[in-house]
Formats: structure tokens, sequence, C-alpha cells
């Protein structure tokens, strides 16, 4: 496969695992710092089982590290410039001015 096929194909997942409002939400709490399964089957308000699998496409598109600690796991994101993508989304998204920079 091409490299400039497989980046593009790389990116997509990370964009994918973004996609959904219950991820974008996990995203957003775990900007302030990790959290535990538990902590955010809570806060999605969904079942243990479909938190999970957003976590797992998450961790698989390389959004989010994850640690066992004990009989929990800890989620954290990968990389710190996610807050800074996100306000760059929300002006696309408001309709804000469009310019070439955010």
């Amino acid at each position: 496969m091409p490299a400039a096929k497989k980046s593009h194909e790389d990116r997509a997942a990370v964009i994918k695992a973004l996609g959904h409002p219950s991820r974008l939400l996990i995203a957003e709490a775990l900007m302030t710092g990790e959290m535990c399964v538990c902590d955010l089957k809570d806060l999605v308000g969904a079942d243990m089982s479909t938190v999970s699998k957003h976590l797992t496409l998450m961790r698989e598109a390389g959004v989010l590290n994850c640690e066992k600690r004990g009989l929990n796991i800890y989620y954290s994101l990968a990389c710190d410039c996610l807050g800074e993508f996100l306000r760059c989304v929300d002006k696309l998204a408001c309709g804000g001015k469009k310019t070439k920079c955010c």
C-alpha cells in the first residue's frame, strides 16, 4: 500500500474515533486528566459494554492510552493538542469567519 494512502487511512481512523457524540464527550473529559473506565461509564450514561466499545475504537485509532491498575483501567489522551483541534472544529461547525488559521 502506498504511504500516502496509508496515511489517509490512519487519519480517517482518528477522525472516525472522534466522530460520535459519546466519544467526543470522553475525549473532552480526558483533556482534564486520566479517568477510570467506571467514571467514563457514568459520564456517558451508557452501559459498560457500550462504553468499552467506544474506548476500544478510540484506543485502536491511537487517540487514547490505557493503563490497568489493579482491577481498574485508566484512560488518558495520547495527544495534548486535541483541545486545540476541537476549538478549530468548533469554529467550522458554528459557521464562524472562514480563515486559513484557527
